[in-house]
Formats: C-alpha cells, sequence, structure tokens
C-alpha cells in the first residue's frame, strides 16, 4: 500500500477511535433536572448530623453545600424555564432546607417564606419552618464574640453576665429542640446546643489566669461539656480538649515550681499527670477513630515530660 493510502487509513482509524470513545462515568456528569439535584438533598435532610458527620457527594463535598451551589446555578442558566415550569417554589423550598443546615438561618427563613408564596402546596410546611429558623437565628445571635471580650472592661466581674447570656441562649435552644422533637431540626438545635456549650467552655479556658479559681472553673466547664455531649460525633474531640487544659496546668505548674525547688509538690503534680493520662488514653484506646493517632502521641509526649520532671527532682 502506498504511503499515502496508508497515512490516509491511520487517520480515518484515529477519527473513529475519537468518535467511538467511552462515556464519562454517570456520576460526574452535570444533573440534568432540579428534580434530581433535590432527591439527592431529600434524601439526606433526616441525617442524624449530631451523632455522624454530613453526608458528602461525590466530589467530597457537604452535600447540603453542594446541593445550595447546583440550584442557584440552575437558577442561573435555567431562569425561564423554572418559572415556566413552575418550580420556583420548589427550589425555593430546597434551598431553605439546605440553608439551614449550613447554618444560615436568617436566609433559611426568607427561602420559605418566598417558596410559601409561591406554591401554596408547600406553605403548610414551609411557615412553620420558617418560625423555626427564625428562631434559631435569634438564639444563635446571643452568642460572646471576641469583640464582645475586647470591649469589656473589669472581665472578672462581667464573667456572670456572660455565662447569663450563654444560659439565655442554651436555655432558648432547649425549648426549641423540646417543639421540634421526631423532627430533622432536633439535630440542628442539639448542634446549636453543643456549639454554646463549646463556646461556653472555651470562654473559661480563654480567661483560666484572670478568673478567679480560674483552673477549676475552666475544668468544670470542660467536664461539663463531655458529659452533656457523650454522643456527639465530635465527643473524643471534647475529652482531648480536656486532657490538653490539664496538660497545660500541669506545665504551667513546673515553670512555677521547679521540680528541685522546696515549693514543688509531688502528690500535686501527680494528681495532675493521673488526670491528664487519663483522658488521652480514653480516646487512644479507642479503634478506628481518627483522633486516636492524635491521642497516643500527645500521651506519649506528656509522660516522657513527666518523666523528665521526675528525673531532674533527683539531679539538680
Amino acid at each position: 500500500m502506498p504511503v499515502s493510502k496508508r497515512l490516509a487509513a491511520f487517520a480515518l482509524l484515529g477519527l473513529a477511535a475519537c468518535a467511538s470513545s467511552p462515556e464519562a462515568d454517570p456520576r460526574y456528569r452535570p444533573a440534568e433536572s432540579v428534580l434530581e439535584v433535590i432527591a439527592v438533598l431529600r434524601r439526606h435532610v433526616p441525617d442524624d448530623t449530631y451523632r455522624f458527620e454530613p453526608a458528602q457527594d461525590f466530589t467530597g463535598r457537604n452535600v447540603y453545600r453542594s446541593t445550595l451551589l447546583r440550584l442557584e446555578s440552575m437558577e442561573r442558566i435555567h431562569t425561564e424555564s423554572l418559572r415556566a415550569s413552575q418550580m420556583d417554589g420548589v427550589v425555593s423550598f430546597a434551598k431553605a432546607r439546605a440553608l439551614e443546615r449550613i447554618r444560615a438561618y436568617d436566609l433559611a427563613a426568607e427561602a420559605y417564606l418566598l417558596s410559601a408564596e409561591l406554591d401554596a402546596a408547600l406553605a403548610s410546611e414551609a411557615r412553620p419552618s420558617a418560625d423555626t429558623c427564625r428562631a434559631l437565628h435569634e438564639a444563635t445571635a446571643l452568642a460572646v464574640g471576641l469583640d464582645d471580650l475586647a470591649e469589656q472592661s473589669g472581665i472578672p466581674s462581667d464573667a456572670d453576665s456572660v455565662l447569663a447570656r450563654y444560659e439565655e441562649r442554651s436555655r432558648r435552644l432547649e425549648e426549641l429542640r423540646r417543639v421540634t422533637q421526631g423532627t430533622h431540626y432536633e439535630y440542628v438545635t442539639r448542634e446549636e446546643i453543643e456549639r454554646t456549650d463549646v463556646a461556653r467552655a472555651e470562654y473559661f479556658v480563654a480567661l483560666r489566669q484572670i478568673l478567679p479559681q480560674g483552673d477549676v472553673r475552666a475544668a468544670s466547664e470542660l467536664e461539663r461539656l463531655v458529659t452533656r455531649h457523650r454522643d456527639s460525633k465530635y465527643a473524643n474531640r471534647h475529652v482531648l480538649e480536656l486532657a490538653q487544659l490539664y496538660e497545660g496546668i500541669a506545665v504551667e505548674y513546673v515553670d512555677a515550681h521547679p521540680p528541685e525547688s522546696l515549693s514543688f509538690d509531688p502528690v500535686r503534680f501527680q494528681e495532675l499527670i493521673d488526670s491528664t493520662s487519663r483522658f488521652y488514653e480514653v480516646v487512644a484506646g479507642q479503634d478506628g477513630r481518627p483522633e486516636k493517632l492524635e491521642a497516643s502521641r500527645r500521651l506519649e509526649a506528656f509522660l516522657a515530660f513527666a518523666l523528665r520532671v521526675d528525673r531532674d527532682r533527683f539531679t539538680r
């Protein structure tokens, strides 16, 4: 066969190969309809995100966040089609469901009210959901931020007022949890109660060197957090925080009372060693948990520190 004809044959084979290339994996194709996107969200609305991590889509992104992005993208591209098919209310309702799971409660409430206006069939569920999201937004707004702490004068005397704000926030959330029991909002409110308890504990940990009996109060708040949220997906993280607090107190004690000095109290130091080790061991002994490795390494480092202190007591 002449060279020119051979090259032409190869070119035709190449074109045929390109034309018959395998189709992309269906999982990675763009969503073909808004109902397909909503179906994925609907499947995960009842998920217990207090005890378990939120579901992820095939890209590894939070399924609520990814659903919101896809719905917004479809709204931009297919605005007229959605309006013509009277899907605006359904899309707004689905966006509200996604927004409430990423803690945008004020926006979720607005989206629910819009869906109730656009689709009368959704109003009976959308309006109560809007009320719940509005209540969640008002309760979470009672948080104490860094700006609030910076503006405080006489921090020890203001600790009671800060605690009162946390207590009021918890009270409102607990009431919401009781009202919404049996719905997916129960998990949402439990998550917010946990965040409130975390913020409360972090406040006292941050100010433990300023407040009277600060170490005792900080430890008490973290122990309260651990006790109240044993079923949380972050339960091990809370125990690690408590162990790290005791470790920090132990290090500070050694800095203030050198091991070779007469002010060093071996009994007091041993109590700190036992408390720290016990909490690290609780997490380090749980197979299959992501915090296991961190707890094991921190425990090894802390025990090495304790051995060095014991050695310094008799060699310096």
